[in-house]
């Protein structure tokens, strides 16, 4: 694969636009296929921590570090730990820690803007991906089917890509989230509460999350342990009936914590997903997947984003690298084996959170995580 002159990239999250952003900075284009009718059509979800070995590296190898130090928040890196009667029990500011919050939808504003015009397909959701008798393969987006050397998965949890290489689907965690949106003018109560990061609030199989985003804006999350046929229930509910049920099964809570499920404007039902832990897929030359479609994990872990942004990385040397398709073969099996390790993280950090532990083991792993950080600034 000397070179590569047309290739697909099956959705405009993160991942894929990474992906497209550091073929271009090297001279070889990329077509993004996404569904959304434009940029905007949708929440596109709260802030992201980038670290610094995985997403701060895929900024500067995509020469947009002085964009995304323009946007991120490094003071907004605290975490807060509140029972459910209200009692506040761990409290830390963040400072010193190098994960800079970025709103999601200001990180994919900046990659969108560092592609030329028409990179990105909008309103083009795929139909069917289908191998040529050539080796390539042609991407049908419903009344427009083009043919492409390269399709890359770039299409989240439920990826059409990885259909194609792989069995496994993603299975329900057990636990979902009510999305709420607040502005810090209009509740000072709730800004209050969270301080200057992400706060939880922990109870018997119950969380709720509070997480600062920029521009006066929070981002909240009411978890709860659900059958996927629950969950399910749950999200064909009008707003006002999807508040009741959450606020039903947080009954007890403080009324400083209940606030947050009864005055913020529910956004999304998410119930959560992954694929098994150490999920491989059989190469097949032509065809490759990033990010959630590659690796999806539960959100208790930060690194979902991170490590899309590093798979667009390592794929894009591949691609580029004259070697053929054993480069992009060795570059899977390195994304794969890389997720691991956070993936595990991941489930036992949603697996301990939201427990009959309840906030004993949270409080447990900041105080912890305190420690660890100590000892790294001892020997440095």
């Amino acid at each position: 694969m000397t070179t590569i002159p047309r290739i697909a990239i099956i959705g405009g999250g993160p991942g894929g636009l990474m992906l497209a952003r550091l073929l271009h900075v090297r001279g070889v284009a990329a077509t993004v296929f996404e569904r959304d009718v434009h940029a905007d059509e949708r929440p596109q979800g709260g802030s992201l921590d980038l670290h610094a070995d995985t997403g701060q590296r895929a900024m500067l190898a995509a020469g947009l570090e002085c964009e995304f130090l323009a946007e991120a928040r490094p003071e907004d890196q605290g975490d807060r730990l509140y029972d459910a009667d209200g009692t506040l029990l761990f409290d830390r500011d963040g400072a010193g820690d190098d994960r800079p919050e970025i709103d999601r939808t200001a990180l994919r504003r900046i990659l969108l803007q560092s592609l030329p015009s028409g990179t990105v397909r909008w309103a083009s959701g795929v139909e069917a991906i289908r191998p040529c008798a050539d080796g390539r393969y042609e991407v049908d987006t419903g009344g427009l089917v083009e043919t492409f050397d390269v399709v890359v998965g770039a299409d989240g949890a439920w990826s059409r890509v990885r259909s194609l290489l792989s069995t496994a689907r993603p299975a329900y965690e057990g636990v979902t989230m009510v999305e709420l949106g607040f502005d810090t003018q209009r509740h000072p109560d709730v800004d209050s509460l969270v301080g200057s990061g992400k706060m939880f609030a922990v109870g018997d199989n119950h969380i709720l999350v509070g997480q600062r985003n920029g521009h006066g804006h929070i981002r909240g999350y009411a978890g709860v342990r659900m059958s996927e046929t629950a969950a399910q229930a749950l999200g064909r509910l009008p707003t006002e009936g999807i508040r009741a049920e959450v606020l039903r099964a947080f009954t007890g809570w403080a009324p400083s914590l209940l606030g947050l499920i009864e005055r913020g404007d529910i956004l999304a039902v998410r119930p959560l997903y992954a694929l098994p832990i150490g999920h491989h897929w059989t190469t097949r030359p032509g065809l490759t997947i990033l990010g959630d479609a590659a690796h999806l994990m539960s959100p208790f872990g930060g690194e979902g984003v991170n490590l899309a942004l590093a798979d667009a990385v390592d794929l894009a040397d591949a691609l580029l690298s004259g070697e053929g398709w054993p480069a992009v073969e060795r570059c899977e099996a390195a994304i794969a084996e890389r997720a691991i390790p956070a993936a595990e993280g991941a489930a036992e950090g949603l697996q301990a959170t939201v427990s009959t532990g309840g906030v004993a083991s949270v409080l447990e792993h900041y105080q912890s995580r305190v420690g660890d950080l100590a000892a790294w600034e001892a020997n440095r």
